[in-house]
């Protein structure tokens, strides 16, 4: 490493559905960070070392013009998630939910069931599957931000969809840079426990495992939130050869609706004290 391997940085990378203007969203992403760190952690910093990953360009023609625009949270509103035993149980239930519906996908053609929904439901995630280019040029922004900054120590932050971009960029680096490093790896309202997206990931990886350049990896999700649908994720991926393995978190997403917006998650107590210990 060089003179740099001290320094920080945060790469985020947007979910989802068209967005506001890079410079905008990246700057209530930081902003969300920083309330979090203030409100939950009493921690008052005006900046953080954050690069945003912006992949919504390419897929609209213009930003989004009426963007969910952020706005701070009453401090009553940020919870840390209190587990419960109901927790335990809902765990079990849905892991062998997701294993029942891995083993009977084939059987009953779901892989098909699957990409209609994608297409009427979630378009660019079909997109992004469907189409190489699309595929190429989304990984391709993310790959090099990481290359780009590969002597500094690193935080990928992906929400929603910007988790499978982000998973199968650091598969792809983890055979193709094995000496790059990621010290922590944060999803937040991932749908990577969902079977046609392991399905997917099947047909390019021999085995479904934490990156094998990834140190540390936790999932935050709300039981809320209907995108991270499989809220644990630590029985679909397997450790790397260094042992790590997916550490599920449960959090309170506050920004109402369906509780999975980027905000929110970026906010919760349990993210700003992962982001406390990396800054």
């Amino acid at each position: 490493m060089s003179a740099n391997e001290s320094s920080k940085l945060i790469i985020g990378v947007h979910g989802l559905a068209n967005k506001p203007e890079e410079k905008i969203l990246a700057e209530w992403w930081e902003k969300s960070m920083i309330e979090g760190l203030q409100k939950n952690s009493s921690l008052s910093v005006t900046s953080l070392d954050f690069l945003s990953v912006h992949w919504a360009d390419f897929m609209y023609p213009s930003p989004d013009p009426e963007p969910d625009a952020y706005r701070e949270a009453k401090s009553s509103d940020l919870k840390y998630y209190k587990d419960g035993w109901m927790d335990y149980i809902r765990s079990r239930v849905l892991d062998v939910g997701g294993d029942f519906l891995d083993f009977i996908k084939d059987k009953l053609e779901m892989d098909k069931t699957a990409e209609k929904v994608l297409k009427k439901k979630l378009p660019d995630l079909y997109r992004y599957y469907k189409e190489e280019a699309i595929r190429k040029e989304l990984r391709g922004r993310l790959t090099k931000a990481i290359i780009d900054n590969r002597n500094k120590r690193l935080m990928l932050v992906a929400h929603s969809m910007g988790s499978i971009i982000a998973y199968d960029v650091l598969r792809e680096l983890g055979r193709d840079n094995p000496s790059l490093s990621i010290e922590h790896f944060v999803t937040i309202g991932s749908p990577l426990g969902l079977p046609h997206v392991k399905h997917m990931i099947l047909k390019e990886s021999p085995i479904i495992r934490t990156p094998s350049i990834v140190k540390k990896w936790t999932n935050f999700a709300d039981r809320r939130d209907p995108v991270a649908l499989d809220i644990h994720l630590r029985d679909d991926y397997e450790e790397n050869y260094a042992g790590v393995k997916v550490k599920d978190d449960l959090v309170m997403n506050d920004w109402g609706d369906i509780n999975h917006k980027s905000y929110g998650y970026l906010r919760t107590p349990e993210f700003s004290d992962v982001l406390k210990t990396f800054i």
